[in-house]
């Protein structure tokens, strides 16, 4: 079952995961050492995060160290873009009257 991907990215230890393995790829163990929980619980987020296809784990001898993504993580900007593009314009509208309100009177 493919799982979507802001089910994912929706619970936060899932987003700690994420930030985690972003800079380089870890194993289980070495992930739930940053957490105040078990190594099952890790598994699951793991499990989750690999349904969605935002990590890919990758044997190693005994180990299988999890990775992220990267190319998935583009599913997400670009639905942030459209949001990305209305808060540009709305603060450059704010630019503009903060300017006005600013102009000394003369």
């Amino acid at each position: 079952m493919r799982r979507d991907i802001f089910q994912a990215v929706a619970d936060p230890t899932r987003r700690a995961i994420i930030t985690l393995i972003a800079l380089q790829a870890m194993t289980p163990n070495a992930i739930a050492e940053q957490f105040n929980t078990s190594r099952q619980a890790v598994s699951k987020h793991l499990r989750i995060l690999t349904e969605c296809e935002l990590v890919k784990g990758e044997q190693k001898g005994r180990e299988i160290y999890y990775r992220l993504e990267v190319e998935r993580m583009k599913e997400i900007d670009k639905w942030l873009e459209q949001f990305r593009k209305i808060w540009e314009t709305r603060f450059s509208q704010l630019d503009e009257l903060l300017s006005t309100i600013k102009k000394p009177k003369t």
